[in-house]
């Protein structure tokens, strides 16, 4: 049986970037925001999580952000949906995730990829991590690659939950969460990917990210940590 070309997946290619970056950015960011030392156990992945809060909570800004200038082609986003307009960072955060887990080489460029990719992350640079989301998506030459085979994938969402530490912390301070509006959210599931020939696989897929719901405005994606947090 042949085996298949690597996958698009954020266990692989989170890798690729400076983790020192995206932890100095994402727990900056989270441990301005909450002001309390438990946030950064989770972002950075040192802390342990478990399971759903049922905790409501605000919602956010809008969408582009920072750190690397991104194509936009005028041919769109390609098989990248479209953010959903939700003000429930659980919900934001599942719909992100099955986002990021799923992709079509057949029908969409790595530029259209990341072109809709973006479509998901926060307006307010101060907060926005974009290479941690950009990250995930392969070098354009093994996208080319992935492409010659056909391959595609889709994504199926078990749960999302806040990690303990985050829900911890939250309950010391309440009112910390109130100039940013971040939420650290984990979400669990598996991705589906197919290729040519047949070829087709399984993987379970996990996640922690940083979701931006501020009151009266839809969430949106502010950062992924370099490390998942159950």
């Amino acid at each position: 049986m042949r085996s298949r070309l690597p996958s698009l997946s954020l266990s692989s290619y989170g890798a690729s970037w400076p983790v020192n970056r995206r932890i100095s950015i994402v727990t900056g960011a989270v441990a301005v925001l909450l002001a309390l030392t438990g946030i950064v156990a989770v972002v950075t992945g040192s802390g342990n999580g478990h399971q759903a809060a049922g905790t409501a909570a605000p919602s956010p800004a809008d969408s582009p952000s920072s750190a690397e200038a991104i194509p936009k082609p005028s041919s769109g986003s390609g098989s990248v949906p479209r953010p959903p307009q939700i003000a429930d960072p659980v919900a934001y955060a599942r719909a992100a995730a099955q986002m990021l887990w799923s992709y079509d080489t057949r029908a969409t460029s790595r530029d259209q990829q990341l072109a809709g990719m973006r479509a998901w992350m926060t307006t307010e640079t101060k907060y926005a991590d974009w290479a941690s989301v950009a990250g995930q998506v392969p070098d354009p030459v093994l996208w080319s690659r992935m492409a010659d085979q056909d391959q595609h994938a889709s994504a199926r969402v078990a749960e999302g939950h806040y990690p303990s530490p985050f829900k911890q912390a939250l309950a010391e301070d309440p009112s910390a969460i109130t100039e940013a509006y971040i939420y650290v959210v984990t979400v669990n599931g598996t991705q589906q990917i197919a290729w040519k020939m047949g070829g087709s696989g399984a993987e379970e897929r996990a996640v922690t990210l940083a979701v931006q719901c501020r009151p009266n405005h839809d969430c949106t994606l502010a950062a992924l940590a370099p490390s998942v947090t159950q």
